[in-house]
């Protein structure tokens, strides 16, 4: 696989990815603390992020203010147009609101760099939310999210409570209601420190505040497809092929006296033919497929990448792009490689130095392995630079 600029493993050392993934992964917290107030320096600092607020035309609900201590609407730091006044929205953020951004890996390469890796490792799609809040305050009160998330800490302290979990592993669509939910007994207390990571399994209630000092930090959320999303896929997929799945409820099912034997003996047979015809792999393609599709280019350097092809030798070296998130079939006689929302085909002949140099992250073109010629090779390696799936050294 080819070398990330930013793996997991860096993410969560001195834990191994493999030890975190048996003991942590959907099952319980873990705090990292290191000695290294720089460790996520080149992710963000505080003036790359005051950068992009008060330089880049943002709008609401992507950029808000949270404040736990009361409700702050939009139109306090908004125009008509939803878009984002900055002057305002430091305003709010002297009054004690946090300054919550949405996605911020759309504006910051290393952020952008960083879910990629992760998506690339993990298969699950992640995205960056930052919260920056200033002294003395609280963005929100006592919550548990719907996806697991890892804190990194990039500048300040912030002191963060633990309670139990009342969902085990929440749904997407099973947000949190306050109302319904009791925070129940803390189960941790501490201080996050530059340098430092939190991961939360989804379902976890806790809260954060600064004391002295304004913070900033990012959220990793890991936004996961659930074996239920597979089940309902797989149903799906089934019904497809059956009109029965697709008849109605029986007539007066709603009433009070409706006799329902026939109906569960119907349910029943309808849930034998899903478990005779399932598709376990048209099922687990399908989600597969929609991760890699959907996972768009980062191509910083393209344009001298394209620029330098003509000039190209077998000579010169090569390697994958960092994190590249691809799928790979051999049919009908044909090597293809699905990336980036296209499909890239190739003869199958071609498919042993291809995959070698999609798997490989430095390599000199007239080494890669195979049947081809030179010419053949520098074919090859031009078709996949210009496919944006690898790189010339330059």
């Amino acid at each position: 696989m080819a070398e990330s600029t930013y793996a997991f493993r860096k993410l969560i050392a001195p834990i191994t990815p493999e030890q975190f993934f048996a003991e942590h992964w959907e099952r319980k917290p873990l705090i990292v603390r290191r000695e290294q107030r720089d460790y996520y320096a080149d992710l963000l600092s505080l003036r790359a992020f005051d950068q992009v607020i008060t330089t880049q035309a943002l709008m609401h609900p992507q950029c808000f203010i949270a404040n736990a201590a009361r409700q702050v609407d939009a139109s306090e730091y908004t125009f008509p147009n939803n878009s984002v006044d900055s002057a305002r929205l430091y305003q709010q953020f002297a009054d004690g609101g946090t300054i919550v951004f949405n996605q911020l890996e759309g504006f910051i390469p290393p952020l952008a760099d960083l879910c990629r890796s992760l998506e690339r490792d993990i298969s699950t799609r992640f995205q960056c939310n930052i919260y920056c809040t200033p002294s003395n305050a609280q963005g929100f009160p006592t919550h548990y999210d719907s996806h697991d998330v890892f804190i990194l800490q990039i500048h300040g302290t912030k002191h963060w409570i633990l309670y139990n979990t009342p969902v085990e592993l929440p749904f997407k669509g099973q947000p949190f209601r306050r109302d319904e939910t009791p925070k129940g007994e803390v189960t941790a207390e501490f201080d996050l420190h530059p340098g430092d990571m939190l991961y939360l399994p989804r379902g976890v209630m806790h809260d954060a505040q600064t004391r002295e000092g304004e913070t900033l930090h990012i959220t990793l959320g890991a936004l996961a497809t659930s074996w239920t999303e597979l089940l309902l896929e797989a149903v799906a997929k089934v019904a497809l092929g059956d009109a029965d799945f697709r008849r109605s409820l029986p007539v007066g099912y709603a009433q009070t006296e409706f006799d329902r034997a026939k109906s569960r003996d119907f349910f029943q047979s309808l849930m034998k033919r899903v478990l005779e015809r399932v598709d376990f792999d048209a099922a687990m393609d399908h989600f597969a497929d929609d991760l890699v599709s959907t996972r768009h280019a980062l191509l910083e350097g393209q344009m001298e990448q394209i620029l330098r092809l003509p000039k190209l030798s077998v000579k010169d070296r090569a390697g994958a792009r960092p994190n590249l998130v691809y799928r790979w079939r051999i049919r009908d006689g044909q090597f293809i490689v699905s990336c980036y929302g296209a499909e890239m085909r190739l003869p199958e002949h071609a498919a042993e130095p291809a995959r070698y140099a999609l798997e490989t992250p430095d390599f000199v073109i007239e080494d890669l392995p195979g049947d081809l010629d030179d010419a053949g090779k520098l074919v090859l390696v031009r078709r996949l630079v210009r496919e944006g799936m690898v790189r010339v050294r330059l």
